[in-house]
């Protein structure tokens, strides 16, 4: 009966060790994550109107804002262009802008940079 034990136990070991959970860093999980924010090159086409379907669209798109957007329609850049401020302070959650997004806690900071440097720098529809 001792000889059974000691090959169980040792099985038993292995697997808990195998079985163990381990932690790895978002970074080390997806590098793409972890690059710096890039301000270089903030255009309306490839950094704002990419924020705005990931983050806005699904209450403020032109289907949806009437429903659960309060009828603000961000779908475009007229519409974006128009309401700037308004969408800065509310996803700065500065001031008495409504907090943006929606019970979805805080842009990341590098979004909020972007858009500040799309204002900033024109407006640009490009």
């Amino acid at each position: 009966m001792k000889r059974l034990y000691t090959p169980l136990l040792f099985v038993a070991f292995v697997m808990f060790l195998l079985g163990s959970c381990y932690y790895d860093s978002e970074e080390a999980l997806y590098p793409s994550l972890s690059s710096a924010c890039d301000t270089t090159n903030v255009t309306f086409s490839g950094k704002i109107a990419p924020l705005l379907a990931n983050n806005c669209l699904s209450c403020h798109s032109n289907a949806t804002a009437a429903s659960s957007g309060n009828g603000i329609r961000l779908e475009n850049y007229a519409d974006v262009q128009a309401r700037a401020a308004a969408i800065a302070g509310s996803v700065k959650q500065t001031g008495t802008y409504s907090p943006m997004p929606k019970n979805g806690g805080k842009l990341k900071p590098c979004l909020i940079t972007q858009f500040d440097i799309w204002v900033s720098k024109g407006m640009l529809n490009n």
